[in-house]
């Protein structure tokens, strides 16, 4: 029983938990993904947003930046970290029932939860969850994947 309880405390503190810190200056922004409409900025701060697991990113949008209603198959939990950032739930833009977020801000998209989101002005945001992380646009003409190729 010793030797087991002397393996297991040992096993316990031979795999020391690493933290990942992030400084705002040390952020690599990159070109937004497809699946959002062109201007927003983009990066990964921590796992694979399209594989199974923990996930963080943060999106950068320009003032009036709209993506329109669409949905995700897991929850996805939005912290604002700077600006003014609106989201509202339903199948179209109605502006009337949209929350006004502003930095430090939080709101939780349930799965499936069809919803939308327009930025008043520049804004930051950082998304974490479950991945993999995938959106479908309510109306399949919203989605910029199926826009026609620019020549």
């Amino acid at each position: 029983m010793r030797i087991t309880a002397a393996f297991l405390v040992c096993c316990v503190v031979a795999v020391p938990a690493a933290a990942q810190v992030h400084s705002a200056a040390a952020v690599k922004w990159g070109p937004g993904p497809a699946f959002l409409p062109a201007h927003a900025r983009f990066a990964v701060l921590q796992g694979d947003p399209g594989s199974s697991g923990v996930y963080t990113i943060r999106l950068r949008f320009p003032a009036g930046y709209v993506i329109k209603p669409h949905f995700h198959p897991t929850d996805e939990e939005v912290t604002v970290l700077s600006g003014t950032f609106l989201v509202g739930m339903g199948d179209s833009m109605n502006m009337r029932g949209a929350q006004r977020l502003t930095a430090g801000g939080f709101i939780t998209a349930p799965k499936d939860a069809h919803h939308f989101a327009v930025a008043r002005a520049a804004t930051i945001i950082q998304i974490h969850g479950e991945g993999p992380f995938a959106i479908t646009y309510v109306k399949e003409a919203d989605d910029p994947r199926n826009a026609p190729a620019k020549p």
